[in-house]
């Protein structure tokens, strides 16, 4: 399984980008799963379906399922911090790539997504500057990065090219089990 992060200030693209991406791996017989962070009171159920209503009363897991899709909700009775490599180890072993959306701390390898500021708003700092973790930068202005780089620069309106090098560099995104084995135990 190849794991690769999607870094980037709120409303940069980094969804978009993402989302554009799925299908041209897709394209190339890859399957793909996405961990993506949320805030911390979301949800996916409805009130009043059987499901809620199982959360509601006290369920500490509940899996719904139908022929197509499952879903696992899971409640935690206290606030607790799980790592992406938590999220990774709960993920179908089956597929080829995952992307890794709003973890950017993390210590994964990592495309950092910088959309130029629109005219009269101010710029967002960049984070490959001191991120070792940032393996390339994915732009829609290379010549507006506010600090040089080395990196590969990406364009971020081409998704197929961004999806033709992350296929030819697969080798360096590969995830180490070993690196995480305490999660995956």
């Amino acid at each position: 399984m190849k794991v690769v992060g999607f870094a980037g200030f709120s409303g940069c693209g980094k969804t978009t980008l993402v989302e554009k991406l799925i299908p041209e791996l897709r394209m190339q017989g890859q399957r793909v799963s996405v961990v993506k962070h949320a805030h911390h009171k979301f949800d996916i159920d409805h009130v009043g379906k059987d499901t809620w209503r199982h959360r509601e009363a006290g369920a500490f897991e509940v899996v719904v399922a139908s022929d197509r899709r499952l879903a696992l909700m899971r409640e935690f009775e206290q606030p607790g911090h799980l790592s992406v490599h938590h999220l990774l180890a709960e993920l179908y072993d089956g597929v080829d790539w995952v992307f890794v959306e709003g973890f950017k701390e993390s210590d994964l390898p990592k495309i950092e997504v910088w959309r130029a500021p629109a005219p009269g708003s101010a710029r967002h700092a960049v984070r490959y500057d001191s991120d070792d973790f940032v393996v390339a930068v994915a732009t829609d202005a290379p010549a507006q990065l506010p600090t040089p780089t080395g990196l590969p620069i990406l364009d971020l309106n081409a998704p197929d090219q961004i999806a033709a090098w992350l296929l030819a560099q697969n080798t360096r995104f590969e995830y180490d089990w070993n690196l995480h084995g305490e999660v995956a135990s």
